[in-house]
């Protein structure tokens, strides 16, 4: 069984990718005392976690991000992979809360009783919050472009549905 995660008060967290655009392996990383956690996410996590803790921070007054320490600190060797992600407000805490769920073994597509995987815990300040969502958004926004035609990423493999395989999109 994974390891589950309570991190109160990191004094680090980021979110960050190895390897090249269309083969990246995204990550949450928090640090807090001598524990580094990393944590493996799929583009689509990073622009949701971005997304949802935008909405989160717009309810409340607006932070301004500390300068970011944005790169993932070495070894990057995640803990486990996400499956899903809970965010709230802890506002006796004052923090946002980043709950993540371990991919479950039928998630992953392997035989295995799936309950009972692990959980990480980040309550971030709003600071961190802000840092992760323009951290989220530069990591998506630097990966393969859009096809203009179907909106799937540009690649080398790229088949466009747009035109049944075809031709290559003319840009």
């Amino acid at each position: 069984m994974s390891s589950s995660f309570d991190l109160t008060n990191p004094s680090r967290v980021t979110l960050g990718a190895i390897g090249p655009p269309g083969k990246r392996t995204f990550y949450l990383q928090a640090r807090q005392d001598d524990q580094l956690v990393s944590l493996k996410l799929e583009k689509e996590q990073v622009l949701l976690l971005a997304g949802g803790l935008d909405e989160v921070l717009s309810d409340l007054a607006s932070p301004t991000p500390p300068e970011p320490d944005v790169e993932l600190e070495e070894p990057v060797v995640a803990e486990w992979a996400v499956g899903a992600m809970q965010l709230s407000y802890d506002a006796a805490a004052d923090k946002v809360v980043i709950v993540a769920l371990e991919v479950s073994s039928e998630e992953q597509g392997q035989a295995g009783t799936g309950s009972g995987g692990a959980v990480a815990r980040l309550a971030v300040s709003r600071e961190q919050a802000a840092a992760l969502i323009e951290r989220g958004k530069a990591l998506v926004r630097a990966g393969r472009p859009p096809c203009p035609l179907c909106g799937y990423p540009l690649g080398e493999d790229h088949s466009c549905p747009k035109l049944n395989g075809h031709r290559a999109p003319a840009l």
